[in-house]
Formats: structure tokens, sequence, C-alpha cells
């Protein structure tokens, strides 16, 4: 029976390992935790959500939510979970983490022909197909052998993570539960902290003052633009925290009948709701910075931090470079890399680029050419421009409607003409789908 490894047990690895043996092809899915941890991961369980618990916006209308269509069109394991386990968080995904974890972890044992190996990597097979989805926490040994074949060095930035805090220990006396324009159920799956002018000043002094965790002297910091730490924004200038993350665009304090002059968003972290996420509060303050200055956040002044917000190291490769569009490595064959390793940013986009690379991989392991969805749908607009963007100063990206080609008649309304590219994608990655697995059974029960 022909088989493949995948190297990391993460979003990509998980999918990919699932999308193999669909195809029938058996996989030996390799995750060196819990024995070997990483900096960011708490547990060995597979698919750990490291960071925020949102997989973002579930509107078939958004790019990341057209992605999330088109994934639950090719039975992707990583969004069943996600469906499964899911929390309110008004028009986003999000998950509670633990269940979610449990879910794929409980599916991928079960599955007779996915073998899971709990022992660290260290060096790519020689001869088997392989799928390196190892993440951006890819360790030291196994990092060193991809450069022996890549010649790459350096290739890094850095990712920050909320804070987490106790949900009894957010005064509900000054926090408001509310979404956006009132789009979530009920009276908002959203925790909304005000703020005033003086109250805001005072926070921005605080922060852009608070000590934060330096760096090692031969590191260099190179931060993803959609995932900067709470204080490099603010260091940018005193509002654009008010425009970013601490926005108050849509939202009303309900004792004053007026919109904020800033306000902090917490999204629950569970079903039960007994914790919650500052939401686009990454960072990298120091750990007695952050509960000083967060707690000057009107609502978090006695705020019990289940966990700090931190930063780590994260590697990834100069994917143009060194990828075909269906992710194989030039020049190596049978050597495929998925999720943030190659550069995509992001859960789904994680997921999508595990989902391409498990087909590609099984059907090289079957004797079969591999296939790659059109550039017109999501999967084809990011994983085109992950593997033929400009190589040589490569950043990793999220999925956006920039990435998508043009339409022929585009409408001139900026709303309607990216729901007109969402839609020509799901419709598109639909109809390739059905005629790329129509007679070989992928996914098939």
């Amino acid at each position: 029976m022909a088989g493949i490894t995948i190297i990391g047990g993460g979003l990509a690895g998980c999918e990919a390992a699932w999308q193999a043996a669909r195809l029938g092809v058996a996989v030996r899915l390799v995750e060196m935790r819990p024995d070997r941890p990483t900096e960011a991961h708490k547990t060995g369980d597979l698919a750990e959500l490291v960071c925020s618990n949102s997989l973002r916006s579930n509107d078939p209308e958004s790019a990341v939510g057209a992605l999330k269509a088109e994934l639950r069109i090719g039975d992707s394991l990583i969004l069943a979970a996600a469906d499964a386990c899911r929390v309110p968080a008004g028009q986003a995904l999000a998950v509670d983490r633990v269940a979610f974890s449990r879910y794929i972890e409980e599916h991928l044992a079960a599955e007779p022909l996915i073998a899971i190996d709990r022992s660290e990597a260290t060096a790519l097979p020689a001869t088997s197909v392989c799928v390196v989805a190892s993440g951006p926490l890819t360790s030291p040994a196994l990092a060193a052998a991809i450069q022996k074949i890549t010649g790459e060095a350096g290739l890094y930035f850095y990712d920050a993570i909320s804070p987490i805090v106790e949900a009894d220990s957010i005064d509900r006396a000054i926090s408001f539960a509310a979404d956006r324009y009132g789009k979530g159920e009920g009276d908002g799956d959203y925790l909304n902290c005000p703020l005033n002018h003086a109250e805001y000043a005072a926070f921005y002094t605080a922060l852009t003052g608070a000590d934060t965790v330096p760096l090692a002297a031969f590191e260099e910091a190179h931060y993803f633009e959609g995932c900067l730490p709470i204080e490099v924004i603010a260091a940018r200038g005193p509002d654009t925290l008010r425009f970013g993350p601490m926005k108050p665009v849509g939202l009303v304090d309900p004792r004053s009948g007026a919109q904020p002059y800033a306000v902090v968003q917490l999204r629950p972290e569970n079903e039960a709701r007994t914790a919650y996420n500052l939401v686009g509060f990454q960072t990298k303050l120091t750990y007695p910075a952050q509960e000083q200055v967060f707690r000057l956040i009107p609502g978090l002044g006695s705020a019990a931090f289940l966990r700090h917000g931190s930063i780590h190291r994260n590697t990834f490769l100069d994917a143009p470079r060194h990828l075909a569009p269906h992710q194989e490595m030039r020049g190596r064959p049978g050597l495929f890399f998925a999720g943030q390793i190659t550069g995509v940013e992001g859960y789904v986009e994680s997921t999508a680029s595990g989902w391409l690379a498990g087909v590609c991989a099984a059907r090289r392991a079957l004797g079969l050419g591999p296939v790659m969805p059109p550039a017109e749908t999501t999967l084809g607009a990011l994983i085109g421009h992950v593997t033929t963007a400009r190589a040589g100063g490569y950043q990793p990206t999220n999925v956006n409607f920039a990435l998508y080609p043009p339409l022929a008649d585009p409408p001139r309304n900026r709303r309607q003409r990216r729901a007109a590219l969402a839609r020509r994608g799901i419709d598109g990655f639909r109809h390739w789908h059905e005629a790329t697995f129509a007679t070989v059974g992928v996914n098939d029960d």
C-alpha cells in the first residue's frame, strides 16, 4: 500500500493526514510534542490552537469565509471540528480550543490508515513521500535539515500571543456585551471595555513606556503586519490604536448612550464563557508590565490572567523560490511543505495549505500527477500567491481579496465586488472538486 510521512501535528499536518487517508494512502503522522515542547505550546495535543481561539469571519462573502466554504466542500477535518466545537463569537467562527483538539485527535486516531508517531523528526526522509508541516516553531534539528536543501538562513518573523483573563474577574458594571453594529445574537457575544479620552491617554502613556521582553543578541524582529504586538502599533502614533484594535466604531456604551472614545473587546474562549481573550492585544510586554498596564483598562482593574501574552520566533520558507504551485519542493520530488512554514498566515490558511499538500502528496504516492484548484478559487488564489510572489523579501500573508484574479465585469460597489469574487471562488471550487475527484474516491465514506 502507498504511504507517506507527515511531519507536524498542527492544523496543516492533521488536515494533510486526513485528506491523504481519504484517498486510500497510509499515513505516518509525526509529532514531537509532548516529549519535545515548543516555546508557545502548552500541551501535547494535536492541532493545539496556540494564539487566538477564533478562525475569523464565517461570512462566505469575506475572503476567509469563502476559504472556509471551499474547505467544507472538500470535507475538511479541521472545519468539521470547528463547526462541532463552536462557541459564540458574533460573525466569527471561534471554538472551545480543548474540545476542538480532542475532536481532531479522536478522529485521526480512529482512522485505520493513520498511525500517530510521538517522536521528533530530526531529518527529512531520503526516499519516501513526505509533507513537512512543522509550523513556525520548527525544531532546530529539523530546521537545519531544511536549510541544507534550501540554502536559506534567517527567514523568520515574530508572532505574538494575546492574554486571556478569567471571566469572573471582569467588572460587568463597566464592561458591556455587544457586537459591532448589533450583528451578533442576543445582547452580543463580545464583552467591551469602554475608555474615555482621559482613560485612553493614561493607558497609551503606560503602554508605550512599559517594559518589554528583550530579544536575544542574534535575533532581529520581523513582525507580520497582520499580528503586530499592541505596543508596536501604539509606537506608530497616539491614535493608531483607536483606528486599529481599539476602534470604537459600531459600539454604543449603554451607560452613556454614546460611542466610546476607544474600546477593548473581549472574546469568549470557551462555551461556558469562563475565560476571555483580549482581542488584538498580542504583546511582548513583560508579565509584570502586562498586569500593570492592562489593568488600567476600565473593567479589567482586577483582572485575573489565565494566560499572559508572549512572543516567539517563527520560521518560514521563501516559498516562491522553493515551492512549485502544488507545494512540492522544486528539484526534490516527493517533498512537500504545508502550513505556516510556507508563509501562509492564519488557522484557516494553514488548514487550506495542508488540505492541498495532503491531496498532492497522496497522489504522488499513488503515481498520479498533482492537482491545483483554479486561480479564481480562494484556495487557488492563496496558494498561487504563496508560490509565485516575488522571491526574496517574501512575507507571510493571510487570504485577502487582493489575491484573486480580477472579475471580467466587476460591480462598481466595493462590497458587491468582493461578494462577487467570493461567490465565484466558492462556485469554482465546487465545480473543480466534483470534476477532479469524481472518479478518484476522495472523501467518500
